[in-house]
C-alpha cells in the first residue's frame, strides 16, 4: 500500500533562485528594458493622463509598466514584498527582508513632453539596502545595472564616477536655489535639469556629472536602483548628515540629498549645508 504521507524533503522549500544578487540583476535589466518598449510604444499611440491627489501627472503609460513590471517580477520573487509609485501601499511589504522597489517611469513629465531624461528603474532591496538594480532610459537606449560588490555598469561597460576634486569647474545638476546657494561665487557649471531623479544619480555614476543634489521628499521608487549604481561606480549618495539611505520604512521618502565622487563629497557636503 501506497504511503500518502508527504515526505520531509517535500515540506521544504527549495532555494531562493535569486539569492545571487547577480541573478537578480540580470532580471531586473530584462524588466526594464522591457517595459520601456511598452512605455515607448504607448507613447507613439498616444496616452491620456492626469493629475495624481499631490498634483502630479501619472499617465496610462505609468499604470501598464507599474502592471506589467509587478507581474513579471512576482513570477521569480513571489515572497517578496512590492513597492511601486503607482501602487497602493501595501504594509506586509514591512516584514519582508527582501523587496521589489519599482518605479514605471521616472520622469513622467519629461515622458509626456517627448523629452529624452526620463526612464524605467527597479531594484531588490534587502534588510533596508539595495542589492541588485536596473534603469533603462529607452530614448538614448542606456541600460545601466548593477550589483552590490560587483559594480555598475552602462550597456555593458564598467563605469566610475568622477576624481574632480573640488568645487571650482565641477558639473553639477540640482535645484537651481540651492546651486545658488552653493556656488556664490559663479564656478560651477551647470547643466540643463534633467527631469528624472534617478537618470540624474546615473549621471554622477557615469562621471558626467561630478555631482547632483536633490530636493526633500524622494521616495523609494525614485533612489533605490540609482543609489547602488551611484555606490559601485565608486561614488556616495546621502542624507545632509553624511547617512546613506534606509529603504522599506513605514514612511519610504527622503530629506535633502547630496551625491557626487568621493573624492568630491567631502567638499560639496560642507558647501551644501
Amino acid at each position: 500500500m501506497m504511503d500518502d504521507t508527504p515526505t520531509a524533503h517535500a515540506l521544504t522549500p527549495g532555494p531562493d533562485p535569486l539569492a545571487d544578487p547577480a541573478i537578480a540583476a540580470r532580471h531586473l535589466a530584462d524588466a526594464v528594458v522591457a517595459a520601456g518598449a511598452v512605455a515607448v510604444a504607448m507613447f507613439r499611440t498616444g496616452v491620456k493622463s492626469w493629475s495624481k491627489h499631490n498634483d502630479s501627472p501619472v499617465t496610462e503609460a505609468d499604470l501598464a509598466v507599474d502592471v506589467m513590471l509587478r507581474e513579471r517580477l512576482s513570477l521569480i520573487g513571489p515572497e517578496y514584498g512590492w513597492l511601486s509609485e503607482e501602487t497602493v501601499d501595501e504594509p506586509t511589504r514591512l516584514s519582508r527582508r527582501r523587496v521589489w522597489i519599482v518605479d514605471p517611469i521616472d520622469g513622467t513629465r519629461a515622458y509626456m513632453a517627448g523629452r529624452p531624461d526620463w526612464c524605467v528603474e527597479a531594484a531588490l532591496v534587502e534588510d533596508g539596502r539595495p542589492i541588485a538594480g536596473a534603469l533603462f532610459a529607452p530614448v538614448t537606449e542606456e541600460l545601466f545595472v548593477a550589483v552590490h560588490g560587483g559594480g555598475a555598469t552602462r550597456n555593458g561597460r564598467p563605469i566610475r564616477v568622477s576624481e574632480m576634486p573640488e568645487m571650482a569647474g565641477a558639473v553639477v545638476d540640482g535645484p537651481a536655489p540651492w546651486l545658488n546657494h552653493i556656488d556664490s561665487r559663479g564656478t560651477l557649471r551647470r547643466v540643463d535639469r534633467i527631469r528624472s531623479l534617478a537618470l540624474r544619480l546615473a549621471r554622477v555614476a557615469t562621471g558626467e556629472l561630478d555631482a547632483a543634489l536633490a530636493s526633500p521628499n524622494g521616495n523609494d521608487w525614485d533612489l533605490a536602483a540609482a543609489d547602488l549604481l551611484v555606490h559601485e561606480a565608486g561614488g556616495r549618495l546621502t542624507t545632509l548628515d553624511g547617512r546613506p539611505l534606509t529603504y522599506n520604512a513605514p514612511v519610504p521618502r527622503h530629506g535633502a540629498l547630496v551625491s557626487a565622487g568621493s573624492l568630491l563629497y567631502p567638499t560639496l557636503m560642507v558647501a551644501a549645508r
